[in-house]
Formats: structure tokens, sequence, C-alpha cells
């Protein structure tokens, strides 16, 4: 989903939430917003590897892929899909780049224009979380928090629900379910928070020989 489906898409939700039973407790969606609010402001960058495991409505998997991503707010990210195909995104926080090895096409889009109401922003710090999405409900599973959010304008964004997995403050996974009820979910390895990453990393050079497409030259009517 995060992958042109969005992160657009970008998180079964993982080990986390294994079949064996798991104490829970209900905490309340202030404390919610607390600790989401607690995890975005303190952090400048991420940096990690992932699985995502996207699955249709009857939750039978339709696709496996790794990659690693690297985050810096505000609004900057590269997203690497590395198996089973190659796939970039990257945005610089205000154009996306959109590099697909296999069709040699890379797409460039208005990040506003592409990103609105989605976990982009929510992870990149681009905008006000509260603007964008509510709490329905939290979960404490064991030693991690479950924040259950869905978007506050259902017409500009493709996902119906999300659920964000936390640990302290290191963001363990995420499961973004779209309007058709299928489920992409993201589990993060090797994470490392508020690193020093160099802008450059954030800007995207098409190889040579590939074809592109700038809708960001496009003039607005």
């Amino acid at each position: 989903m995060f992958k042109v489906r969005f992160f657009w898409p970008l998180l079964s939700l993982c080990l986390l939430f294994a079949n064996h039973s798991l104490a829970q407790t209900v905490v309340t969606t202030e404390s919610g917003y607390q600790l989401l609010d607690r995890f975005i402001n303190s952090l400048e960058t991420i940096q990690a590897e992932f699985t995502q495991v996207v699955k249709d409505a009857r939750d039978q998997e339709l696709e496996r892929s790794v990659g690693k991503l690297l985050i810096k707010r505000p609004g900057r990210f590269r997203w690497e899909y590395t198996q089973p195909n190659q796939q970039t995104l990257v945005s610089d926080g205000q154009r996306l780049w959109i590099y697909d090895a296999e069709l040699e096409q890379v797409t460039v889009n208005r990040v506003d224009a592409t990103l609105e109401g989605t976990p982009a922003i929510l992870l990149s710090g681009k905008d006000d979380l509260r603007k964008n999405f509510e709490i329905e409900h939290v979960e404490q599973r064991s030693d991690a928090t479950v924040i259950h959010l869905a978007p506050k304008s259902a017409s500009n964004s493709d996902f119906k629900s999300i659920q964000v997995v936390l640990r302290g403050e290191q963001l363990m996974a995420m499961s973004l379910t779209d309007k058709l009820g299928q489920t992409s979910t993201l589990q993060l390895t090797q994470c490392k928070r508020n690193l020093k990453l160099s802008d450059s990393q954030f800007i995207f050079t098409p190889p040579k020989g590939v074809d592109v497409i700038d809708n960001t030259r496009k003039s607005v009517k």
C-alpha cells in the first residue's frame, strides 16, 4: 500500500500480534495522543529495514516484500523495496519520486497532492497529527502499545484504519487497511532513531535512459 498504493504504502500485525494469548489493558485515547505526540515530537530521523505483507479482505497473502527506509523530519523520506521487485520512493518534502526499475520509469508528483491524509504525514511530521487522524482506541499488549487510528476525512484518504505499534518511543510496526479491506502490515527491524542523515539522501536522480513523467510541471487550472 505504501508501495505507490502507499505508504503511501510504509506496517497478521507482526510478531507483536501473534495468535497466542496476551494480557490486554485498554488505555484512554488521550494517553494515546500523548504517546504519539512524544514519539513524533522527539523524532528527527528513522533508519530501518522492513518486511511488508499485503493481504486481501479474506486474509489471503497477496504480496511479501522487503526493503529499507529513511525518514527525516520534516517531510523527507526514502523507501527502497529490494525484493521481490525493485522500487524506490523518495521525497524531499516538496516532490515525490517513484522509480520502478522493472518499468524503467520515474514519476514525479507534488507531495501535498499525493500524500495528504496518509501515514506518510504521520511519520514525516509534515503536518499536525491531530489535524489528519483521530484515535479510535488504544490497547496495551505486553510491553507494546497499539494505537488504532482513522482518518478524519475519509474522502481524502485511501485508508479506512491504521494501527501503530510503539514500544516506548520506538516504532515497531504499522498496519494499514484500505477501503476495500486490503491490509498492508509493515514490521520494522534494525530501527535507529535520530541518526544524522544528509538532505542529499532525499533527492532522487533518475538513472540514465529511464522515462521521466514529471507531473509537477503541469499547470494548475
